[in-house]
């Protein structure tokens, strides 16, 4: 399925090494104010060669919107978006004729269609995520304008060195409450925003990049301001909805928000979020929940954390099997990233985007009913 969303849809297009990637974007409110200038910073912030850290394929990830703008507002209908692969090598992947690569999808994609992509990853590969960054670039302005929600991701751990994401730990929590995008930016290349870890984060995969291995890491958002009433129980609860998302993501290996995994030590009189009057509405005076209860948002910041593995190409032998079971040796070539969390961040933003844009639009249209006698 190459489609995400009900109201508020995308769909993407495109393979690593195709003449070009990009999306149709459907459900976008008319006489909204967009052009490419809206979407290309997020775009820019996910390309590749952008460090020392991650691939050295040069490519600028341009985007030219095709359709559903006039005069710089959105018509209300599908708008499409291109961006042209411009510096593909699909002779580095000669070796995929003949061998499927460990843990990439080259034998996956094959039995399920019976044929793959010859270079590249294919659909799998990373650089479809472009189609959804440059949808998410529009989501996320129109939640800005609809109720200035802002949405940050950065890298919280890499190999073995980690940010203390306890929902326990006072200095988390500021750090949800006061995080901005720049800062995230400005920290360096590997995105995050602790001075010291991310020093020691660098060296980590300057080190594996330098072994021709690779290293995973986790990644975690804050979404602050999102609107109350979001999110469809029984089954598509916002936070499951949001783990669809992030788990639709290449590389991604699970979701964890709120409390997650460390709130299951935490006893019920120290867990729950007791209420308390904040101006006009009620809020939370903890937030373990994660600004999500009964799978509807409460108003509270929104927090999660995605793990993402180590990237599966290194430029090391591998012992393992041909396409016809022979034992044999493969010697990946090309260029890749030794670690994918820095790049992944606007992909995360963009995911997270097009759930609230969409869940927002369906809440919507619920409130339109509100207080009719039938």
């Amino acid at each position: 399925m190459s489609t995400f969303g009900s109201v508020f849809r995308v769909t993407t297009y495109g393979e690593s090494h195709c003449k070009s990637v990009g999306c149709i974007v459907d459900g976008i409110p008319p006489n909204m104010s967009l052009t490419e200038d809206d979407i290309q910073p997020q775009l820019t912030r996910r390309r590749p060669g952008q460090s020392k850290l991650t691939t050295p394929r040069n490519e600028k990830d341009q985007v030219e919107i095709q359709s559903g703008t006039e005069f710089g507002k959105t018509l209300g209908t599908p708008i499409a978006m291109i961006v042209k692969n411009k510096d593909q090598r699909p002779h580095d992947y000669s070796e995929m004729d003949k061998y499927p690569r460990p843990s990439h999808a080259d034998f996956t994609y094959e039995k399920k269609y019976g044929i793959k992509a010859s270079s590249g990853g294919g659909r799998a590969s990373a650089r479809e995520t472009i189609g959804r960054v440059a949808a998410g670039a529009i989501a996320e302005k129109f939640l800005k304008q609809i109720n200035d929600v802002e949405i940050i991701a950065f890298v919280s751990s890499v190999g073995e060195c980690s940010i203390n994401r306890s929902c326990q730990n006072p200095e988390f929590i500021e750090l949800l409450q006061n995080i901005t995008r720049d800062q995230v930016d400005s920290s360096g290349p590997i995105r995050c925003p602790i001075p010291e870890k991310a020093d020691e984060m660098t060296k980590i995969v300057e080190y594996y990049r330098d072994q021709h291995d690779s290293i995973g890491g986790v990644v975690t958002c804050v979404i602050r301001n999102c609107p109350i009433g979001l999110g469809e129980p029984a089954f598509d609860k916002l936070e499951a909805m949001l783990a669809h998302a992030m788990l639709s993501i290449p590389a991604s290996k699970g979701f964890e928000i709120g409390s997650g995994f460390e709130g299951t030590k935490i006893p019920g009189s120290k867990h729950n979020d007791p209420f308390i009057e904040k101006g006009d509405k009620l809020g939370t005076i903890t937030n373990n929940s994660g600004g999500i209860q009964g799978g509807i948002s409460n108003g509270e910041s929104i927090y999660f954390s995605i793990p993402f593995k180590s990237p599966a190409t290194i430029c090391q032998e591998q012992h393992t099997a041909t396409y016809e079971g022979k034992d044999g040796i493969l010697m990946s070539k090309g260029r890749h990233d030794p670690n994918v969390v820095p790049r992944a961040i606007p992909i995360v933003e963009a995911m997270a985007a097009l759930v609230l844009a969409d869940a927002y639009l369906i809440q919507k249209s619920r409130e339109s009913s509100f207080g009719v006698v039938y």
